[in-house]
C-alpha cells in the first residue's frame, strides 16, 4: 500500500511538471531588451517574476488596461520594465525599492531602456527609494493595478495603505505567496528562522480572503499568486 501511494505521488509530480512545461511552451516570448535583462538577473541570482506570473500580468494588463500602476518592490527594475513594456503607453508606473544598491541598479536599467527606445513617446517609471511602509503613507490618489512583490513578511503590514490606495474595481496582485512551497507546510515543518515569515504570509492570505472589501483568488502561477479585486461598492 505504501509503495503504491509513493508511486502515485511521484506520477502526480511528473504530470504537473509536464503540464507546466507545456503551458510555458505555449507562452509568448519577451522583447529582446527584457530577455537580456532577464538573463542578467538570473545569472546574478537576482529573483525576478517567473514566466507563469509574467503571462498572468500580460493578460491582466490587456484585460483591464490600468492607467495608474503601483509596484511595491522594484528590486533591480525588471518587473517595472516589464509593466512599462506591456501596459498601455499612457499608463503611469510608480515603483518602490528599499535597498539603495538595487534602486541604483534599477535606475541604470531604466536609462538603458530609454536609450533602447522602450520609453519612447511614453511616460517613464517613477522610482521612490525608501521603506514602503513609510512611502505608501505619503501617496495620494488611486491606483487601478497594484503589484506586491516586496519582502514577503511585510505584505500584511503594507495592506492597510494598499487598500487605501486601491481604486474600486482595482486589482491587487500579490506574488510569491507560497514561498517555494513552505507556506503550504505546517509551521513546525519549516526552519525556525522562517516561521515568522510563514505565520505572517498565512495571516496575510487570511486577510485577503476574508476582507469584505475584496474578492480574492489564490493561483498556482509561478510561486503562487493572490489576485484580489476591490469590490466596486466598498
Amino acid at each position: 500500500m505504501e509503495d503504491n501511494r509513493e508511486t502515485f505521488d511521484h506520477s502526480d509530480t511528473i504530470q504537473e511538471e509536464r503540464i507546466l512545461t507545456f503551458m510555458e511552451s505555449m507562452g509568448g516570448s519577451n522583447t529582446p531588451f527584457l530577455q537580456e535583462k532577464e538573463r542578467e538577473a538570473l545569472a546574478e541570482d537576482i529573483p525576478i517574476i517567473r514566466e507563469q506570473t509574467q503571462s498572468l500580468i500580460r493578460f491582466l494588463l490587456e484585460l483591464r488596461h490600468p492607467k495608474n500602476i503601483l509596484e511595491v518592490g522594484a528590486a533591480t527594475g525588471f518587473s517595472s520594465l516589464f509593466l512599462r513594456t506591456y501596459a498601455d503607453k499612457d499608463a503611469k508606473i510608480t515603483t518602490i525599492e528599499r535597498d539603495p544598491e538595487r534602486a541604483e541598479r534599477a535606475r541604470l536599467h531604466y536609462r538603458e531602456a530609454e536609450e533602447a527606445g522602450v520609453f519612447q513617446g511614453t511616460p517613464g517609471i517613477t522610482l521612490l527609494e525608501g521603506d514602503a511602509a513609510d512611502i505608501l503613507k505619503t501617496l495620494e490618489g488611486e491606483y487601478d493595478f497594484l503589484f506586491m512583490d516586496a519582502a514577503k513578511g511585510q505584505y500584511g503590514n503594507f495592506l492597510p495603505e494598499v487598500l487605501r490606495l486601491l481604486s474600486p474595481g482595482g486589482l491587487l496582485l500579490s506574488d510569491n505567496i507560497f514561498k517555494d512551497g513552505e507556506i503550504l507546510e505546517s509551521r513546525f515543518a519549516v526552519k525556525r528562522r522562517d516561521r515568522t515569515i510563514h505565520r505572517r504570509m498565512r495571516d496575510y492570505l487570511y486577510q485577503l480572503t476574508h476582507d469584505e472589501r475584496l474578492q480574492t483568488l489564490l493561483l498556482q502561477e509561478g510561486d503562487g499568486a493572490a489576485l484580489s479585486v476591490r469590490k466596486s461598492n466598498s
